[in-house]
C-alpha cells in the first residue's frame, strides 16, 4: 500500500501525525473495450462541443450547469482557493455509540498509519477508544471535498470511514408506504422467524462466501489464454506518428512553395509581358449631304 494522504488527527490540545491508506480496493477484472475484429482498443478523445477541437487535460476546468444552459467556469486555481479547514486534518468532534450510525451514511474506508515520531498518542488514543466502545465523528477533507467520517478501532489500527452528508441519504418515498398495510397473521410472522432462526449464525464469517462470478470470469481468461485463442493487436508506434506528421508537414511546405512559386512566376510574367495600350477608337466620318 502507498500512502494516499498525509496530516494529523486532532481532538481537543492532541495533534497525532498520520498518513491515510485505502482500506479497500477493487477485485473486479479489469476488461477494456476492443474492436471485435481486431483486438484494437477503444480510445475516447476530450473535444469542445462548440468548435470541436480536442481539448488537452491542462485546459479543461469544472464549470456548473445553471437552468437556462449558461455555464459558470470554475477553474483549479479559484478550488484551490475556497475555504477548507480540514484539508490536512482530521478534526474529532464527539464520540458516540457505533450503534447510533446508520450504515447507509457509510462511503469509504481508510487505514490511518502514525507517522514514526507519534506512535505513542496513536496508541494511547486507539486502547482509549477501543475500552471506552465508542467511536468518534470527525470532519475531514480528502481529495477537495469536506466529509464527516467515523474513527474506529479495526485489528490493532485506527479505521476512518467517511460518511455522506445526511441531505444526501435519499428518503425512501413509495407508494407502499402512504397504504393501509395488510394484515399479517400471526402464523406468517412464526414461520418468517423460524427461517431466520435456521440461517442464523453467531458471527459473520465473510472468508466463507466468494465471488463465483469473477473465478468464472478468470477461469475462462486463463482457459483462452493456454488454447492460444489471443488476439495481438497491431502495434501502433509514436515513431510512426512522428513520421506521418512530419510526411503532413513536408507536404504541406512544398505545396506552398509550389504556389508561392506559381504565383512568383506569374507576377513576373505579368510585368514582363505588359499588353500594349489599346489604340484610340477612331470617330465615325460625317456623312456627307447630298
Amino acid at each position: 500500500m502507498r500512502a494516499m494522504w498525509k496530516g494529523s488527527v486532532s481532538f481537543g490540545l492532541v495533534s497525532i501525525p498520520i498518513q491515510l491508506y485505502a482500506a479497500t480496493e477493487n477485485k473486479n477484472v479489469s476488461l477494456r473495450q476492443v474492436h471485435e475484429a481486431d483486438g484494437g482498443r477503444i480510445q475516447y478523445k476530450r473535444f469542445c462541443t462548440i468548435d470541436g477541437a480536442e481539448v488537452p487535460y491542462a485546459e479543461i476546468a469544472k464549470g456548473y450547469e445553471l437552468p437556462d444552459g449558461e455555464m459558470v467556469v470554475i477553474t483549479d486555481t479559484e478550488m484551490a482557493d475556497l475555504p477548507l479547514p480540514s484539508q490536512r486534518t482530521i478534526d474529532v468532534l464527539e464520540f458516540v455509540p457505533l450503534e447510533s450510525i446508520d450504515p447507509i451514511q457509510y462511503d469509504r474506508t481508510y487505514y490511518l498509519e502514525p507517522q514514526k515520531n507519534a506512535v505513542k498518542p496513536y496508541i494511547v488514543l486507539r486502547d482509549a477508544l477501543h475500552k471506552s466502545s465508542q467511536v468518534a465523528i470527525a470532519k475531514v477533507a480528502v481529495r477537495q471535498r469536506e466529509s464527516m467520517a467515523v474513527l474506529r478501532v479495526h485489528a490493532d489500527v485506527l479505521v476512518m470511514t467517511t460518511m455522506l452528508w445526511p441531505d444526501e441519504v435519499r428518503e425512501p418515498d413509495f407508494p407502499f408506504l402512504r397504504d393501509d398495510p395488510p394484515q399479517i397473521r400471526p402464523q406468517e410472522l412464526t414461520m418468517a422467524g423460524s427461517l431466520i432462526d435456521s440461517l442464523a449464525e453467531p458471527v459473520f464469517e465473510p472468508e466463507k462466501y466468494h465471488d463465483h462470478y469473477r473465478e468464472a470470469l478468470e477461469e475462462m481468461i486463463e482457459a483462452k489464454v493456454a488454447g492460444e485463442e489471443t488476439t495481438k493487436p497491431a502495434a501502433v508506434t509514436a515513431k510512426a506518428d512522428v513520421v506521418d506528421l512530419m510526411a503532413a508537414l513536408q507536404a504541406s511546405v512544398d505545396a506552398a512553395k509550389k504556389s508561392r512559386g506559381a504565383k512568383s512566376t506569374s507576377e513576373e510574367s505579368d510585368e514582363d509581358e505588359a499588353p500594349a495600350p489599346a489604340p484610340a477608337k477612331k470617330k465615325p466620318a460625317a456623312r456627307k449631304r447630298a
